[in-house]
């Protein structure tokens, strides 16, 4: 899950253009399988690595985009299926074929706001034709590098998507930072119950504890059995974090001048589209019955009668509205379909999606003129606390 933090390039282009070689020439280790034989690379394959100047990335190879066979196509599918999750792209063309397939793609990468480079590989094999050359460039405002996986330094490819990769890309962001300063007291309240992984903890908890020393702060770690204690035991924090089902209780114990959020309210200023969340959020008062809400989960998973997005949740918005209210789910990346039927839409904390996953599902609900909110506000708001839990974030510039 560690790597979802990381910038994702993925590189496309023909098959046996030389895409995998170029990825074994930037790790420095046979990681791809180079093959002279079309359709090698079938699933979208992912290796992290260092590139300097950026620092961690996942790199993505994926399948030609020029198979015609049956099985080709859904390759291609999969291969397309990669421009939600990506930070940047790498087009790679050899022996001076640039057609349809790659006009087509680099339209995709446009649709998603992916910023790419092109690179034509194998010039040791046939140089690039000049003529093909300043057509690409003057049509696309993008320069070709010319490069040879056997003899040139990936460093001319590292520089170039360093160029082209956004800053927000690899700038670490924060969980708590411009709400807590050094040596700041931080409660985070993490229940045990049967939704936590046996021997771990749930992401955002991890994350946050992290986060909280990168910013210099004590963090102290506890069950929410333990949070009473704590306030008759020892002095007021400065900021406590909770579990966004255990809202009812520590609310109650945390007096109010003592700051509380949750840690999916944390992740979603992190990764999610929060601005338009805490927009989102209030239209659960103004819910009629017969309304449709759009549940998005990150992942599929086995579900329990303790499932947040599938049980609990729904059944705290029918009891705040006592309405007739229905759900419906997506999961992963699945298609969403005819978003107008939908009152809202309530996206999931998103522990194992990227921010470009996330942002470019939300997108959708947003361009429709759908309401969207996430699991922890909806949480927030039917239990009558979300003006509390968004305070510490109000003086922000978000």
């Amino acid at each position: 899950m560690a790597r979802d933090l990381k910038p994702h390039i993925a590189l496309y282009g023909r098959t046996n253009s030389g895409k995998s070689s170029i990825i074994n020439k930037l790790t420095g280790q046979s990681i791809a399988i180079v093959s002279d034989q079309a359709g090698t690379t079938t699933d979208p394959v992912k290796k992290s690595i260092e590139i300097f100047g950026i620092g961690p990335v996942v790199l993505i190879d994926t399948a030609g985009i020029d198979d015609s066979s049956e099985l080709g196509k859904k390759r291609i599918e999969k291969t397309y299926q990669t421009l939600k999750e990506i930070d940047c792209a790498l087009l790679v063309i050899a022996g001076n074929q640039f057609g349809a397939p790659e006009q087509q793609l680099i339209e995709q990468f446009k649709q998603y706001a992916v910023p790419f480079v092109i690179v034509h590989n194998k010039a040791d094999e046939m140089a690039l034709d000049e003529d093909l050359k300043q057509s690409i460039e003057n049509q696309y405002l993008t320069k070709i590098l010319e490069f040879s996986a056997l003899r040139d330094n990936p460093q001319v490819i590292a520089e170039a998507l360093k160029g082209a990769i956004p800053e927000s890309a690899y700038h670490h962001a924060s969980m708590l930072g411009g709400i807590v300063k050094p040596n700041d007291v931080v409660v985070l309240v993490t229940p045990i119950d049967d939704e936590a992984p046996v021997g771990r903890m749930i992401l955002p908890q991890v994350m946050a504890i992290r986060d909280a020393l990168d910013n210099d702060c004590i963090c102290v770690v506890l069950k929410e059995t333990h949070l009473q204690r704590y306030f008759d035991t020892m002095p007021r924090p400065d900021l406590v974090v909770t579990d966004s089902q255990a809202f009812a209780m520590v609310s109650r114990i945390v007096p109010e001048e003592v700051p509380l959020t949750s840690f999916s309210i944390l992740l979603a200023r992190l990764r999610g589209d929060f601005e338009n969340y805490l927009k989102g959020t209030p239209q659960l008062a103004r819910l009629k019955d017969g309304d449709k809400i759009l549940m998005l989960e990150s992942c599929t998973h086995e579900i329990s009668c303790g499932d947040i997005g599938r049980v609990k949740l729904p059944a705290l918005i029918r009891k705040f509205t006592g309405k007739d209210i229905q759900f419906d789910y997506v999961a992963g990346l699945a298609p969403i379909d005819n978003l107008h039927q939908y009152a809202m839409a309530i996206q999931c904390g998103g522990c194992v999606a990227t921010r470009k996953q996330l942002l470019n599902r939300t997108n959708q609900a947003v361009q429709a003129g759908v309401p969207i909110s996430n699991y922890g506000m909806a949480i927030a708001y039917t239990t009558g606390v979300f003006a509390r839990v968004i305070s510490p974030f109000k003086s922000l510039n978000l």
